[in-house]
């Protein structure tokens, strides 16, 4: 079965239709759905989803274009609920310097403590990495975590066999459907496969078919045939390995 390595079902734009989307999304062969907090207010609906649903798990983290609204106690929060043993990884957390009026301080700052918490739990990470590669290995080499996600990918290739070389999976996803994204499905073509996994980031980047929509987790079935598409294998051998690497990543995804 598929999984969704990165999907906000908590979002306001599921609130109309959630079920009906998740069944269709199942419908398509996802099994597994990967829902990563973005603030500690967000904590509780995506605990909430992940209780109700045996196929959905949760991560909690503090996303980088949330922590000027953030409050350094939410840390002392999230280090609570990490101690429960539910979470199944630290994120969405990293760093995002395309947004030019952030903070880039308190976001390292937040990062950083993150980071620290993801070792002491021995958890994998979700990153966000928008215009931020460099910098996010930098911490990466000085603070070790068990591994993760570079969500969205969009870096160059040294940059992707570093992320490889310490222990992590490149997500791949809408932006990877649209011809012009040269880079993105040159990277999807011919990095190792035991690389990749794949994500939506739904609601948001929505693939080519869907422009200016919303996202929805069965375009996973089709982002699959994409990726096989791009590497010339069948389809199954696509669904198979980032099953496989999703599951190697979060070793506590719900069977599916």
């Amino acid at each position: 079965m598929l999984v969704d390595t990165h999907i906000h079902l908590d979002a306001a734009e599921f609130g109309g239709d959630r079920a009906a989307v998740l069944a269709a999304a199942r419908a398509a062969g996802v099994g597994g759905f990967v829902v990563p907090a973005v603030d500690a207010a967000g904590f509780d609906r995506v605990a909430a989803l992940s209780a109700a649903n045996l196929d959905i798990a949760h991560a909690f983290g503090i996303h980088p274009l949330y922590v000027d609204h953030a409050e350094l106690d939410d840390l002392g929060i999230l280090e609570e609920r990490l101690a429960n043993g539910r979470a199944i990884a630290v994120g969405e957390i990293g760093l995002d310097f395309f947004v030019h009026d952030l903070d880039r301080a308190r976001q390292e700052l937040f990062f950083v403590a993150q980071l620290k918490l993801a070792r002491r739990f021995g958890l994998p990470v979700i990153l966000h990495v928008r215009r931020a590669v460099d910098d996010i290995l930098k911490h990466l080499r000085r603070i070790e975590v068990p591994g993760g996600i570079a969500h969205a990918f969009n870096g160059s290739r040294q940059q992707a066999d570093v992320f490889a070389a310490l222990g992590f999976k490149l997500g791949f996803g809408g932006a990877m459907t649209f011809d012009g994204s040269r880079r993105i499905r040159s990277l999807a073509a011919t990095l190792p496969l035991e690389s990749i996994v794949l994500e939506t980031d739904a609601p948001d980047i929505p693939p080519a078919w869907a422009q200016g929509g919303r996202n929805e987790p069965a375009n996973i079935a089709r982002f699959a045939q994409v990726l096989a598409d791009l590497r010339a294998v069948p389809y199954p051998e696509i669904v198979a390995a980032t099953s496989r690497n999703a599951r190697a990543i979060f070793p506590a995804l719900p069977p599916g």
